[in-house]
């Protein structure tokens, strides 16, 4: 297999061009978290179809950030059927600021928003609604792919121009990264792979952040050792307050 259509050789380039370029934002995404855990507020993060992938990813496990809360809706996550129902519930516009009203995120959270393109009016919505509410956002997106293509919200915005700070993961057009010969489209989407290295890439600044403010981070320990029930149930009790999915 030649290098160009090796998929992990493209994915360990790509890994590098976030180190490089995005390093900066993963820093000022880190403080803005940071600042909200001690100021006593909560995380949230949320995507669409498989951009919720990320939502899963990042709460409620080894080695996580106890205080981030994934917003989840059933008709948005890849075990809805028909499956392609996500497809037409992500552009229904007014959908996704319901989402966040029935959510239990407010002022001065920090709402971690994951979507390639970009470009689906719930992404949108949500994001517009955080902003009205004063709930700082972080937006993981796909710059090259998004500015491409063009809003469906009647906004004409796309998530990268409402957001706060954004990390672009750097990724290609249409996602998918290994071309060849003989097929149109092309195989191997980037995109979950990178958001799930830029969301643990924050939570490590946010915890160095913690420290050096002689702040323990509520890190999760493995449920699978032993003593570490007793552990992690010690966080949820301090914590409980701003974790919602307990």
């Amino acid at each position: 297999m030649s290098e160009e259509n090796n998929y992990i050789d493209h994915i360990i380039k790509l890994l590098n061009r976030i180190k490089e370029s995005q390093n900066e934002n993963i820093i000022e995404a880190a403080n803005l978290i940071a600042k909200a855990f001690i100021e006593g507020n909560s995380i949230f993060v949320f995507g669409c179809s498989h951009a919720g992938i990320l939502s899963e990813e990042m709460f409620y496990r080894t080695g996580g950030f106890a205080l981030i809360n994934p917003i989840f809706n059933p008709s948005l996550m890849l075990n809805t059927r028909p499956i392609t129902l996500t497809s037409k519930v992500e552009r229904l516009e007014g959908f996704g600021s319901i989402i966040l009203d029935e959510s239990p995120i407010k002022r001065g959270d920090v709402l971690i928003l994951h979507s390639v393109s970009g470009r689906n009016p719930v992404i949108v919505d949500v994001a517009l609604k955080a902003k009205e509410n004063s709930i700082s956002t972080i937006a993981i997106t796909n710059l090259e792919y998004s500015q491409k293509v063009l809003s469906r919200h009647s906004s004409g915005k796309k998530l990268y121009e409402i957001a706060d700070i954004v990390i672009d993961n750097c990724g290609e057009y249409e996602d998918a990264a290994i071309k060849l010969d003989g097929m149109e489209q092309k195989i191997g989407p980037t995109s979950t792979i990178a958001a799930t290295a830029i969301g643990h890439s924050m939570i490590i600044e946010v915890s160095k952040i913690l420290l050096n403010n002689d702040i323990i981070p509520p890190i999760y320990h493995s449920a699978n050792i032993d003593g570490g029930d007793d552990f992690n149930k010690k966080i949820m009790d301090k914590y409980g307050d701003r974790i919602h999915y307990i």
